[in-house]
């Protein structure tokens, strides 16, 4: 009786598809070449690592691509762009994208309108001035002036 029920559950469990955490069930996410062609065209910018998504990310792309042909010009050219950029970055850059997003949710709405308001007055500068301050923002942080090298006839003590 007790080897009935486990190969019941076995193959409910097989069924139903991979659980990733109690009690919520993800289906298995199709892989590049199983995707339709309008959402091969949607998702372009993804292909290298679409396989490689795991299953969530890969949900939350055909949710984009299924809501993307109802978007304005304006949205679509903007997710377009997203994942463009997404695609650019190391697997580091992710990480760290991910964590400050994160960090960002958790602060209070006061800094989150801070920073919207800072990022949009950003957007508005001249390409120059942008330049500008990622020039600065990518110089290291406290750097400290290199000491001064020693004399050559320096008097011994």
């Amino acid at each position: 009786m007790a080897k009935t029920r486990l190969l019941w559950l076995i193959l409910l469990l097989a069924l139903i598809g991979p659980v990733h955490a109690v009690g919520q069930v993800l289906p298995v996410a199709p892989k590049w070449s199983e995707l339709t062609a309008q959402d091969r065209q949607i998702l372009a910018p993804l292909a290298a690592d679409w396989d490689a998504l795991e299953s969530r990310p890969k949900a939350k792309w055909l949710g984009v691509a299924k809501r993307y042909p109802s978007m304005t010009p304006e949205e679509q050219e903007r997710v377009q762009t997203r994942m463009k950029d997404w695609a650019k970055l190391t697997p580091e850059q992710r990480a760290k994208a991910r964590e400050q997003y994160r960090s960002m949710r958790k602060s209070p709405p006061e800094e989150r309108e801070a920073l919207k308001n800072r990022w949009k007055e950003y957007e508005n500068l001249p390409p120059e001035e942008r330049l500008r301050l990622n020039d600065k923002a990518a110089q290291p942080a406290n750097r400290l002036p290199a000491k001064p090298a020693p004399a050559s006839g320096s008097a011994r003590p």
